[in-house]
């Protein structure tokens, strides 16, 4: 798909697909966000990038309502989310999510995995779910692994599968929360190579990653999270390539140039905030 031909495809939605308006939340003392306010267009591919401890996976799992945020609002599709009264199971219907481990159940095989929630949830009949499901692991590569069991596939195949099994429930939004860093290197390409091929067909996709390049070449917009805050957003070639904020350059210097940062003995998360449960 061409860029005008997505452009195009935009233009054909309403509203946005996510909008965050002054966003907190903590965990005890422990402010995590701390006033987040940005948006998702429809066929938008969105970036956050930033430090361990950050709050990008808090941030998402409060777009999922995984976390209730402490104070703000979330609307997806226009629909405020965060309403005390919303229906949280529908809102997690319009909404896939995609995790750093797969979660799948290693007594399913591929199919049976990308069946369940389909079954149990939107209350599919069996060669319907069936139908779908073998149509998303075309989609991602693995028409060859309907019947394997995850313990017989590798980390990026069931990485696949995860996401297949998110597409499989016809989601507007597609959530990523760091979906390569449990993968060995040479397993990231394919698991990227997906998510590339989501893009082009204009999904909504709201992606947390370490991964630089594919949020140079992917991404419509990045946004540099750091402290809880949204420090820095706007294109790719402007916030990776030339950055305007110092805390947005000194954490891709380390990034992009990891042996400069062994030679100063740290790493983004010594400069910026150590590895923890809310990064």
């Amino acid at each position: 798909m061409t860029i005008m031909e997505k452009d195009a495809g935009r233009a054909g939605g309403t509203g946005r697909a996510v909008e965050i308006s002054g966003l907190h939340k903590s965990f005890g003392s422990n402010e995590v966000l701390r006033g987040i306010d940005f948006h998702v267009e429809r066929g938008e591919v969105v970036c956050v990038i930033g430090p361990s401890g950050s709050g990008k996976s808090t941030l998402l799992r409060c777009v999922n309502l995984l976390e209730e945020p402490t104070a703000g609002t979330v609307r997806v599709a226009g629909a405020e989310i965060t309403d005390p009264d919303v229906d949280i199971d529908a809102v997690r219907r319009r909404i896939g999510m995609v995790f750093q481990s797969f979660n799948l159940f290693p007594h399913l095989t591929a199919l049976g995995n990308v069946t369940i929630a389909q079954r149990k949830v939107l209350k599919r009949d069996k060669a319907e779910a069936e139908r779908i499901a073998r149509e998303n692991l075309e989609r991602v590569g693995l028409a060859d692994k309907v019947d394997a069991y995850p313990g017989k596939l590798s980390g990026g195949q069931q990485q696949r599968v995860a996401i297949a099994r998110a597409l499989a429930m016809g989601p507007e939004v597609m959530l990523f929360d760091e979906p390569t860093s449990a993968l060995d290197p040479e397993l990231v390409g394919d698991v990227l190579g997906v998510m590339r091929g989501l893009a082009e067909a204009g999904m909504t996709m709201l992606v947390v990653t370490h991964e630089m390049s594919f949020a140079r070449e992917v991404a419509d917009r990045v946004v540099f999270m750091d402290g809880g805050v949204v420090v820095e957003e706007g294109p790719p070639a402007r916030v990776i390539s030339a950055p305007e904020h110092e805390r947005t350059r000194a954490f891709l210097s380390r990034v992009l140039d990891p042996a400069a940062a062994r030679v100063e003995g740290s790493g983004p998360s010594d400069k910026f905030g150590s590895d923890e449960a809310n990064a």
